[in-house]
């Protein structure tokens, strides 16, 4: 597989939230970068929206996200304005 992504993820692992319509999942945050970052839900992610709002707790800064791709219980997300 070719790879896409516009800069290297760097790995972390910190405790985040999606939100939107009223409801929040907690989830983790695997790898990140300015553009995007690799989720890990507790659950299978394919009823993701395909639009919502990812807050991490350590700095509760919220990103916008659209949904790229899901595997399992992992998603890929890109960062949006």
């Amino acid at each position: 597989m070719q790879e896409r992504r516009r800069q290297q993820r760097v790995e972390t692992n910190e405790v985040a939230y999606i939100f939107g319509d009223g409801s929040s999942t907690c989830c983790r945050v695997v790898d990140i970068t300015d553009h995007g970052a690799a989720i890990e839900l507790p659950s299978d992610g394919h009823g993701m929206r395909g639009r919502f709002k990812l807050m991490m707790a350590k700095d509760r800064v919220s990103r916008n996200c659209r949904l790229i791709w899901s595997t399992g219980s992992r998603i890929g997300v890109e960062f949006t304005d």
